[in-house]
């Protein structure tokens, strides 16, 4: 009965989680649909940074210092260390990345390429041993070719937009930069430079998943690692923008971006982050990260609806590669971890009478 109940429990964190990590995409399709905003009336790209990671560490400290003071493990060198890392690339890198690569494309391709986050951290679950790849199998073949097919369906969004299928082209490239004429004025060198930040933000996501998960089973409390990760990813954005900034004007912020950096702040950094952790400990790195698949269809939706954006015959051809790619990759890896559990199962007769068996091999 005891581990009965134990399943039954686990059973129920698992659905939680899982329902959690489905209303995860939501609040960041709304993010770059929000922040684009902030961005076109001129706020700076780090300020913004810099004031969503404060609030976001503000927010959760007293809920991670009065929730789990009775649970939090003792903080080793190590564990510090392994807070500074997810600091900077989860909160540094992947959030001032993202911010950049945002105003330099628009919310539709910023979100679009988030699918590629879970290709990414099953890529660097692979290389640091936690993920099998075995190509004589077609679990494997299926793993590394939905990579490939994922992989290619972001490159083809950004190399061939092709013509706009759902809006209006002349309303909605005005959001595609700072620079109202649109794409073209853009230059492919600018718009290139954007989406290579927001693939360097996937990649940190990704790290910062894959180490994550890996953390949470020696500091189990998700709250407290979750707030040291912030803080060291304040202290990073803090020292850059005194470096980076240009006096009190890049401080001011009008009355829309106050609340696109309190969107930031509560919503989708205390919030959002808080909810990833706690997921990540239950579901684990690949499928937490396999949600980000929802997010082009929130971002896309809501893009076009506030900002008037319009949508590409190739955000939609690509996007569907991504998709497709991702549930080839997550169906590979579920059929792998199925075989290698019927492999492990004891024979009948090692479960009828184990002691006879105790010290054999079956």
């Amino acid at each position: 009965m005891e581990n009965g109940a134990s399943g039954s429990v686990r059973g129920g964190e698992t659905w939680k989680a899982q329902l959690t990590m489905s209303m995860v995409p939501l609040i960041y399709g709304a993010y770059p649909v929000i922040t684009k905003v902030a961005l076109n009336d001129g706020v700076n790209q780090l300020v913004f940074c810099v004031y969503r990671v404060l609030i976001g560490f503000f927010v959760l400290s007293p809920f991670a210092y009065f929730l789990e003071r009775q649970a939090r493990p003792p903080v080793t060198k190590h564990l510090l260390m392994s807070f500074f890392l997810l600091g900077l690339l989860g909160i540094f890198g992947n959030q001032l990345l993202f911010l950049i690569g945002l105003n330099l494309t628009n919310p539709t391709y910023a979100a679009a390429t988030q699918p590629a986050i879970p290709v990414l951290t099953f890529m660097f679950s692979a290389i640091m041993g936690t993920e099998k790849v075995n190509l004589l199998r077609y679990e494997g073949v299926a793993k590394v070719g939905g990579t490939i097919i994922c992989v290619s369906g972001a490159i083809s969004m950004v190399l061939y937009p092709g013509p706009v299928v759902i809006g209006n082209p002349e309303t909605g490239m005005e959001h595609v930069s700072q620079n109202p004429s649109g794409l073209k004025d853009v230059g492919f060198d600018q718009f290139q430079l954007g989406v290579i930040c927001i693939i360097g933000n996937c990649m940190c996501m990704a790290g910062y998943l894959s180490i994550q998960a890996k953390l949470l089973k020696k500091y189990p409390t998700n709250l407290s690692l979750t707030a040291y990760s912030y803080f060291f990813g304040t202290v990073l954005m803090v020292i850059l923008s005194i470096f980076m900034t240009d006096g009190i004007t890049d401080w001011t912020l009008t009355q829309s971006e106050i609340l696109a950096v309190l969107y930031a702040g509560i919503i989708a950094s205390a919030l959002g982050y808080g909810l990833i952790t706690w997921s990540n400990k239950i579901l684990g790195p690949t499928m937490v990260s396999l949600y980000n698949s929802l997010q082009p269809a929130f971002a896309t939706l809501l893009s076009l609806i506030f900002l008037g954006s319009p949508v590409y015959l190739g955000s939609i051809l690509g996007g569907t590669f991504i998709i497709v790619g991702l549930y080839i990759v997550t169906w590979g890896s579920y059929k792998e971890k199925q075989a290698d559990a019927a492999e492990n199962l004891p024979c009948e007769s090692c479960v009828s009478e184990p002691l006879i068996h105790e010290k054999t091999v079956c």
